[in-house]
């Protein structure tokens, strides 16, 4: 029996691999994980994005909640470009959540990701992937939505050698069809310390938020309906 922060993890329990942004989303899909019983590998990416703070957060996270290993995946996106989060030239859209996908959208971003949290799934011999997407309050990201998942899933059971030779691999979506206030109240149950997350899009190096850009219009949204105090660190 090994300890990880306050975690005791069994050297039986199954391993699995937990995307790892750094925000409240992510944070509260570790901490289900967690008490699910898995041994969580979280795997965190960074993309190009504008700001570094995510990524450092998602290091306390992953510290505070016991993950058995955490590892940072270098992939810039940005010389792709195509969205606000790796261009510079593109803004932050301040004016509100609006319908339709945003320009903060980064193509093909989730499907990247979990194609690499499926690699490392393979290697570790694990067979449940958890990722923390939202298709409730979020800003319209294809994405984020459970027809993504489900053909995610499909392909990873086609495409990888663990599951042709029988160890089925299942894509974890707990907070798919739940609000912003819920994921909250849920986190808050579970014990995440969400004054250590980071959600805002353009943070500044110390994880201080805008409070005007989508993301953080939604979370500073879901503290207040969800009734609990919003311990986010504003600019």
């Amino acid at each position: 029996m090994r300890l990880y922060g306050r975690v005791c993890y069994h050297p039986a329990m199954q391993p699995a691999v937990v995307l790892l942004s750094g925000g409240l989303d992510s944070a509260t899909v570790l901490a289900l994980a967690r008490e699910r019983g898995f041994a969580c590998h979280c795997l965190s990416l960074d993309y190009g994005q504008r700001h570094g703070a995510e990524l450092r957060a998602a290091a306390r996270v992953a510290k505070a909640l016991g993950a058995v290993a955490h590892r940072l995946l270098k992939l810039d996106l940005g010389q792709l470009g195509g969205s606000a989060l790796t261009d510079t030239s593109i803004a932050v859209p301040i004016g509100g959540v609006e319908p339709g996908i945003p320009v903060t959208y980064v193509p093909a971003r989730n499907t990247i990701m979990l194609a690499l949290a499926l690699a490392w799934a393979e290697v570790l011999g694990a067979q449940d992937i958890f990722v923390g997407v939202n298709a409730v309050d979020y800003s319209g990201y294809p994405d984020c939505r459970p027809e993504f998942i489900r053909a995610f899933e499909a392909l990873a059971n086609l495409a990888t050698k663990a599951a042709v030779e029988g160890r089925a691999l299942q894509v974890h979506a707990p907070l798919i069809a739940m609000s912003k206030a819920q994921i909250i109240a849920e986190g808050s149950r579970l014990g995440v310390d969400f004054g250590v997350t980071v959600s805002c899009y353009q943070a500044d190096p110390d994880g201080r938020a805008c409070g005007l850009c989508d993301s953080c219009r939604l979370r500073r949204e879901g503290f207040a309906a969800a009734g609990l105090s919003d311990p986010t660190k504003y600019k």
